[in-house]
């Protein structure tokens, strides 16, 4: 009588040369344990050892981002469910000593215990190629940022003639002057060498601009095409939206909820009560870059969206810090960020509001002048470069009135608050 294959779990402690692959069955029991290069072959390799012992219930892989980042994409290929293991159990290894072998079994067991839960990123899509983009200009940024310290390091203790020259003038200006010169002398005057060594960082500072020029143009134009309407939320730029889309991966529906999204970006509420005082505090988990590109969007409607200034408003009133008002708002953008990445709403059409002023004999800067406003927010708003929904409403409804009391100079145009957005 042939006996039905078991569930097995397999558990794999990924290197930079070799992987090494446990497997236990349902009820934690070790079944066999192998060694692979890490290479193309030894994936294949990988696969057919673990669909060996029996059907695979899940494999659990160290390092998903790193060294096991194409194993993971080829076990996806193959059908098989990953999970991110984080770290080994330090209880055991205290008792049980340190090996592969050991730290293979380890992350298998840690999957049959259900202490290892988290989907991987797929790392396989346009997101991918965005935080790529994104580590590259990184470096280039830090890299100018210091070709630039050192051009003005080098000012502070140059001959007074280059110190005069070149002191005055803002660090954009001052670089571009420094590129353009034309250094002659010889190697024994420090004069010359100086001017010949700024000239070559200020080369290398153009030639990095030019390269993060580059990737911010290569982002947008993966953010056109991949999420558009992120950037329409107010305070969301290529910057951030690139960055937030980075901490989601390529496939989004491995966060469940809203709630999970806010763990992962680090804006949880975490409760701080104590006696009488009760409060939450600021999270200190999750991916603190997500997080800064949060407060970024935070910090961009606390200065110019009227809802939330009266958000701060009322809640200082309420004797909130401003530490505590900007964790509130922070979660409130995730819920936003959130729904807009899974669930996207594209941006009124606002392309009608032009057409009405013109057919109303009206300029820009009156409409302006009535909405408080300037008139190149106006112009942004009319050509669908700007995304506001109160000022574009308040806009139609002045837009609306215009036409009532041109078309019944009986009837008196409603008058319409003026909104600073």
């Amino acid at each position: 009588m042939a006996t039905e294959p078991s569930n097995i779990i397999a558990g794999i402690d990924t290197h930079a040369d070799t992987h090494h692959v446990a497997i236990i069955n349902e009820h934690g029991k070790p079944l066999a344990d192998r060694e692979f290069l890490a290479v193309g072959s030894g994936y294949r390799k990988i696969v057919d050892f673990i669909t060996s012992h029996g059907t695979v219930t899940a494999v659990g892989v160290e390092g998903t981002g790193s060294y096991g980042a194409e194993l993971s994409r080829v076990l996806r290929g193959e059908g098989l469910l990953v999970l991110e293991v984080n770290r080994p159990n330090r209880a055991a290894r205290r008792t049980e000593g340190k090996s592969d072998p050991l730290d293979a079994y380890q992350a298998a067991q840690s999957v049959l215990d259900g202490r290892t839960t988290s989907i991987p990123k797929a790392k396989d899509g346009p997101v991918e190629c965005l935080r790529i983009l994104r580590a590259g200009r990184a470096s280039a940024m830090k890299a100018r940022t210091a070709a630039v310290n050192q051009i003005k390091g080098l000012l502070v203790s140059a001959p007074d003639r280059l110190r005069a020259k070149y002191r005055g003038l803002g660090t954009a200006a001052m670089i571009t002057s420094l590129h353009r010169t034309r250094p002659s002398g010889h190697m024994a005057d420090p004069e010359y060498v100086c001017l010949l060594t700024l000239k070559a960082l200020a080369s290398r500072c153009h030639s990095l601009a030019a390269e993060i020029a580059a990737a911010d143009a290569a982002l947008q134009e993966i953010l056109d095409s991949y999420a558009p309407m992120l950037c329409d939320l107010p305070g969301v730029g290529t910057e951030v939206a690139s960055q937030l889309l980075v901490t989601v991966g390529d496939n989004p529906d491995r966060i469940g909820n809203e709630a999970q999204f806010a763990a992962l970006v680090g804006v949880a509420p975490i409760p701080a009560s104590s006696g009488k005082t009760t409060r939450h505090r600021l999270s200190r988990g999750g991916d603190r870059n997500a997080n800064h590109a949060l407060y970024q969007v935070v910090l961009v409607r606390m200065a110019s969206c009227q809802r939330t200034k009266d958000y701060v408003v009322k809640r200082t009133a309420e004797g909130k810090s401003k530490r505590e008002i900007m964790r509130c708002l922070k979660r409130y953008a995730a819920r936003e960020i959130y729904r807009q990445i899974t669930n996207p709403q594209a941006a009124p059409d606002n392309t009608d509001l032009r057409q009405l002023r013109n057919t109303l004999g009206c300029t820009i800067t009156t409409a302006a002048s009535e909405l408080g406003q300037w008139p190149s927010k106006i112009s942004l708003l009319e050509r669908g470069l700007l995304r506001n929904d109160t000022l574009a409403t308040n806009y139609r409804q002045w837009l609306t009135n215009q036409t009532d009391k041109k078309d019944r100079p009986d009837k008196e145009a409603i008058p319409i608050q003026s909104v600073y957005i």
